[in-house]
């Protein structure tokens, strides 16, 4: 009798540690999508960029694109050009790409986009560098990490060491140096 009850509780301990991992791997596999999704929404803005390096410049964003933005919801009316880029990543970035029930569920959760100019362009004889822009994309966590460098989303998410981000940089060179 006290066997079985021995290997009842070994049973039931070994049940709970399993019960912890398959929360884990839960975890890993959202954080993991997450983790896809921002690569994608981050490729998208830095191909719009290139296919318009004459105007890479007007891609700088003054304020967070993306989660409680003041984007409008359609895109249709906005010009095509920059403001219309901008606007098509804010509603990807609010997850509008999938919907379930009339809630966007295509992107992280409250994702974030920044554009930043690393390096002005200077067409200047002699000097002749090109611009430089750095594209990123932040979301919220579901557990505590070391915070990212950069600054997209800072204290937008409680603490920083939720906060998640992913930057990739885009050089746009000028065709009038050689």
């Amino acid at each position: 009798m006290i066997e079985v009850l021995i290997t009842i509780v070994i049973l039931a301990f070994g049940l709970l540690g399993l019960a912890g991992l398959q929360s884990k791997i839960h975890v890993a596999l959202v954080e993991s999508y997450q983790r896809a999704q921002a690569v994608l929404l981050l490729t998208d803005m830095t191909e719009r960029i290139k296919a318009n390096r004459n105007q890479a410049a007007s891609y700088v964003t003054a304020d967070v694109l993306g989660t409680d933005d003041s984007q409008p919801d359609d895109c249709n009316t906005t010009a095509i050009g920059v403001a219309r880029d901008h606007c098509e990543w804010s509603k990807a970035l609010k997850g509008a790409a999938e919907v379930k029930d009339t809630a966007n569920v295509g992107a992280m959760a409250g994702a974030r986009g920044c554009i930043t100019e690393v390096q002005a362009p200077n067409p200047a004889s002699g000097v002749c560098t090109p611009g430089i822009y750095q594209v990123t994309v932040a979301w919220q966590g579901m557990y505590e990490t070391k915070a990212p460098d950069a600054a997209c989303g800072k204290d937008l998410y409680g603490a920083d060491t939720q906060r998640r981000a992913i930057s990739a940089r885009v050089s746009v060179g000028l065709p009038s140096c050689s």
